[in-house]
């Protein structure tokens, strides 16, 4: 059967990163079984679910290039609808076959009695399993005469009283021993289903093959078992995936940082790189690499190289992965976008060969498209001195002031511009055959002389982007 995974947000808020991982994982998965990936959305909480919530999960999942074959948008008829509120048909006929069999019953029993069965049992130290009057068949004629007069109850799943194994393709070898779990809801009395049993449905009726979701499902998995069990439903593949940790090692939340992935698009991060990023934590590529386009996945992802231990988010991690996806980006796409960026009037005003030039030498500086205005002025069009120890120390060589005197002259006299990098090798031959300044005197000296910094990036490709007016100012104030 062809692969058929799924990825089932609830839309009661912006996608979480944990969702996106979920997602990719899924994803990845499709392609690289030349499968299908479909996006279900699970909004039978009413309360909560929220259409405008819908949309912007499926733009976050677009912006990751995650894009799903079908979906509300992309029915399949064999399939829709993908929305479970508009499956609640579907799920009410599964619950009256299921209590047609004897699988299932009518539950009347209010939140009272309900709370007051959990109070004695955990008195008598037994599990708070339910045990009330209607799971016995001898009701069920008095379970149908308060149905008829109009009255709403549950629909409560008959639990079977045996244990269950679960081969998962993460977790290995799970065992949920017998009267784990007593019987429990599947429609509440409100007529609205649960999720562990519309779950079920959906993946059966749509031949899901594979669900590869986080392991805070695993005890989900139990009660979904013995669904498919009452279905007569064949049970998918699992793949139970690792927590997402902070650096507490405690779950993933927003005391760790940004957990959505709407405020990391916000931030400026390349979708690429996080895509990059949330495949590592729990998964690792066969040829033990750490920066990739996902596009590169589709022949080697599978479902064993999963690490069954917890993943550490981490922030620093992330924005390394991004800047080395700018490194790897054609500097043509980043002018583009560095156009488009506020405050960066200096750059836009740049030829082209400038511009291009000057995204070689920063793109190796930073983690963030944004931080390119911020690197063009600190490196470029800035003509303030910052006086650190070091600098000051180079300032104090007895050889340094000779340089920027030197410098000082025949700069003043250079009138376009721009300084070309051949005209910067004849005047350090000038120092060097004229003032006998060699080594690290001539080198930091004149990058102190013109720059105005300790350190940075090769003069040769720095000095021809900086503008002539920068760099007389710069020496003005040093020749004071």
């Amino acid at each position: 059967m062809t692969t058929r995974v799924r990825f089932a947000p609830s839309p009661t808020g912006y996608l979480h990163i944990g969702g996106a991982r979920t997602a990719l994982y899924n994803f990845l998965y499709a392609k690289a079984s030349g499968g299908t990936f479909i996006l279900r959305i699970e909004d039978t909480d009413l309360e909560r679910s929220n259409a405008e919530y819908e949309k912007l999960q499926i733009d976050d999942l677009k912006w990751l290039g995650i894009n799903h074959d079908e979906g509300p948008d992309k029915p399949n008829p064999k399939y829709a609808p993908y929305r479970q509120s508009e499956r609640a048909e579907i799920y009410q006929k599964f619950a009256l076959e299921l209590i047609d069999k004897g699988l299932a019953y009518y539950d009347f029993c209010s939140e009272e009695e309900l709370e007051e069965m959990k109070e004695k049992a955990t008195r008598e130290g037994r599990p708070p399993h339910y045990e009330g009057k209607w799971k016995n068949p001898a009701f069920n004629e008095e379970a149908l005469s308060r149905l008829a007069r109009g009255e709403k109850p549950a629909i409560r799943f008959r639990a079977p009283n045996k244990a269950y194994v679960l081969n998962d393709k993460v977790k290995g070898r799970v065992v949920y021993p017998e009267n784990m779990v007593g019987d429990f809801v599947i429609v509440r009395s409100n007529g609205l289903p649960v999720y562990n049993f519309c779950c079920v449905v959906d993946d059966h009726l749509m031949d899901i093959t594979h669900v590869i979701r986080g392991e805070d499902h695993l005890s989900n998995t139990v009660r979904q078992l013995m669904i498919y069990e009452a279905l007569n439903a064949k049970v998918p593949e699992f793949a139970h995936v690792s927590l997402l940790i902070g650096h507490d090692r405690q779950k993933l939340s927003k005391r760790h940082g940004a957990t959505s992935v709407n405020l990391y698009r916000n931030e400026n991060y390349l979708p690429e790189a996080m895509c990059n990023y949330l495949t590592l934590l729990g998964w690792s590529h066969p040829k033990e690499i750490d920066i990739f386009d996902k596009h590169e996945l589709f022949e080697v992802f599978d479902l064993e190289r999963f690490s069954a231990s917890p993943a550490m988010y981490d922030l620093e991690k992330l924005k390394w992965v991004n800047g080395q996806h700018i490194k790897k980006m054609q500097n043509e796409e980043i002018i583009k976008l560095v156009n488009d960026l506020p405050g960066n009037e200096f750059f836009k005003s740049q030829s082209h060969e400038w511009k291009n030039a000057s995204v070689e030498i920063i793109k190796q500086q930073v983690h963030f498209l944004t931080d390119f205005p911020k690197m063009i002025h600190e490196m470029i069009t800035n003509d303030h001195l910052e006086m650190t120890d070091t600098l000051l120390d180079i300032l104090n060589w007895e050889t340094t002031p000779k340089i920027i005197s030197f410098l000082h002259e025949e700069v003043s006299k250079w009138n376009t511009p721009f300084i070309t990098e051949g005209q910067l090798n004849i005047w350090m031959e000038q120092v060097k055959k004229e003032l006998g300044v060699k080594g690290k005197p001539l080198f930091m000296g004149v990058r102190a002389a013109l720059t105005g910094r300790d350190h940075g990036p090769e003069l040769k490709f720095l000095i021809p982007l900086t503008p002539v007016n920068v760099i007389k100012k710069r020496l003005d104030q040093l020749k004071k």
